[in-house]
């Protein structure tokens, strides 16, 4: 096999003081952080369909980059497997050990399901082939139910049993996959799992559809050996207007309502969070109390932009406390997906590269950030003692649920009045993240 990142070596830690744009400042993989590596902290993944497959287009112009890594034409079984290849020497060079995949992105659809399903059977015997001979290694996959023009009105969501059926068999099939490359997840992503109107909708009955859909998947995926965890990856809107899995906090709430919660966490992604609203430091914290934190895809929005821009994250603040909320909750059962695609106009081969790049060093600030912040204790000292009046007397009575309303009331009218509670700190506890940050 030819080489197709030509000029471009293994990428290397050399410090934050290397000029070097092929170089890593801040990634050290074997550096050990509050007792594990730095790769094991995380777990990086390549989103097989932005990296291979995002060309630049976008809905006001065609391609800015070559994703053809040498094939004669695209769309073919002969490209499927330069993409394989240009995959896992992409990923050698970087020292990434796993990738995501959707199962159109492996292969090129064909008008008839079954083809689809042999060209996935060829390709991914060659991935397989690939993973033994790298040791690298699929964290997720899961099924392209938005693209093909059958599921304009959504997979699970839509009003037409014979889609549903289709959308039955492409999630059979993405699971037979995952298991034989030997994914630690799959990923449902709703996108068109919602409405444009309520118009033309009955969304008990879509909500319904989809968790039949979800419980079917489980069901299989358990019988044929699959151990690992489904993943909900909530986003508010777009391409629907309104989306079933608004956020985190909605997703959980749908997966109790239907028993589904002992089967599946969260993949959150940091572009997605922003558009609900929210900050990626919300989603995790919500995900991580309701003990639903699994996965996270690795990428940013742009506050200016109204969409979803899925660019390298490299805002040190927000790696920073997502890092802080991962290693509070004891680490992901899966990892850091790069769903991330380089900007239109960064169209070379050392783009890619230096976009991994920026993302990786990114993350590991906010690792190493966030250890500091533990290790120097100060905030969440603050956060214990601000609920410390719920440790004794009256609070711990409340919180060990011993207390009645007609006490509570009692104690209140005891009191007489009550003082205004302690001052919440908050550019204190800024002004500590800043000086742990960049001291």
């Amino acid at each position: 096999m030819s080489e197709i990142f030509k000029n471009i070596g293994e990428i290397k830690y050399e410090g934050a003081a290397s000029k070097n744009p092929l170089a890593f400042k801040f990634y050290d993989p074997e550096r050990v952080i509050l007792g594990k590596k730095m790769k094991e902290h995380l777990p990086f993944a390549m989103a097989w369909w932005h990296n291979l497959g995002a060309a630049g287009t976008d809905m006001f112009g065609r391609d800015t980059a070559d994703k053809s890594f040498g094939a004669d034409e695209k769309g073919t079984m002969a490209h499927a497997y330069k993409k394989v290849d240009a995959g896992f020497e992409f990923m050698k060079k970087l020292g990434i050990e796993y990738f995501c995949f959707h199962d159109v992105d492996l292969v090129p659809e064909a008008e008839d399901i079954k083809e689809t399903n042999r060209r996935l059977d060829e390709i991914s015997d060659y991935i397989l082939g690939k993973m033994k001979e790298t040791g690298i290694k699929c964290l997720w996959g899961t099924a392209n139910m938005f693209s093909n023009p059958r599921f304009m009105n959504g997979a699970g969501s839509t009003s037409s049993a014979e889609v549903f059926c289709f959308a039955a068999a492409q999630i059979k099939k993405a699971l037979d996959i995952t298991v034989k490359l030997g994914g630690k997840g799959y990923v449902f992503w709703g996108g068109r799992e919602g409405y444009e109107t309520l118009l033309n909708t009955d969304m008990k009955f879509e909500q319904e559809n989809i968790a039949r859909l979800m419980k079917m998947a489980v069901t299989y995926g358990r019988s044929i050996g699959f151990i690992g965890d489904f993943y909900i990856e909530p986003k508010p809107k777009e391409p629907m207007k309104h989306q079933y899995d608004f956020d985190a906090a909605t997703a959980i709430g749908f997966l109790r309502q239907h028993g589904l919660d002992k089967d599946f966490k969260m993949n959150i992604e940091a572009n997605h969070a922003t558009l609900a609203g929210h900050t990626f430091q919300h989603e995790l914290r919500t995900s991580a109390v309701n003990g639903m934190l699994g996965s996270i895809d690795a990428n940013q929005g742009d506050l200016l932009l109204g969409w979803d821009t899925d660019e390298f994250p490299f805002d040190v603040y927000e790696t920073t406390m997502c890092m802080y909320e991962v290693i509070k909750a004891g680490g992901l059962t899966g990892g850091f997906n790069f769903d991330a695609k380089t900007r239109r106009p960064s169209n070379t081969y050392e783009d890619m590269f230096e976009a991994f790049i920026l993302g990786m060093d990114a993350f590991a600030l906010g690792l190493i950030n966030a250890a500091k912040i533990i290790e120097d204790g100060r905030i969440d000292e603050f956060v214990k003692n601000k609920y410390a009046s719920f440790s004794e007397g009256i609070g711990k009575k409340i919180v060990d649920g011993e207390a009645t309303l007609e006490e509570l009331s009692a104690y209140a009218e005891s009191l007489g009045k009550t003082d205004i509670p302690c001052s919440g700190k908050q550019e204190r506890l800024q002004g500590i993240l800043n000086s742990i940050m960049f001291s």
